[in-house]
């Protein structure tokens, strides 16, 4: 776990540090969703405030909803189905691709 301590600039360099190179962060808005997705690449996802839940729908491997938050590393495989809910405060976070 990193340090929920870590300001936006901090963070952004300890996802480059773990090797991704389009690093940014968002902000989502209390309650959002993402219908199930996949991605191309490897993605991470460190939680700066607020919450996520994240399901993989299909996966033998990951059945359980599992909700992440502040210092919180999510990596999501390349090709892995997800879906993600945004928690009551939204949630910003660092992504790395």
């Amino acid at each position: 776990m990193t340090s929920p301590s870590l300001s936006r600039k901090e963070a952004e360099s300890q996802v480059r540090s773990w090797g991704f190179s389009h690093v940014f962060t968002w902000t989502d808005g209390a309650g959002a969703h993402y219908a199930p997705h996949k991605h191309s690449s490897l993605t991470t996802h460190l939680i700066l405030s607020g919450s996520l839940t994240i399901a993989y729908p299909g996966s033998e491997d990951k059945k359980e909803k599992m909700t992440h938050g502040p210092g919180e590393r999510l990596d999501v495989d390349a090709g892995l189905v997800h879906e993600v809910w945004i928690g009551r405060e939204g949630c910003t976070y660092v992504i790395g691709e």
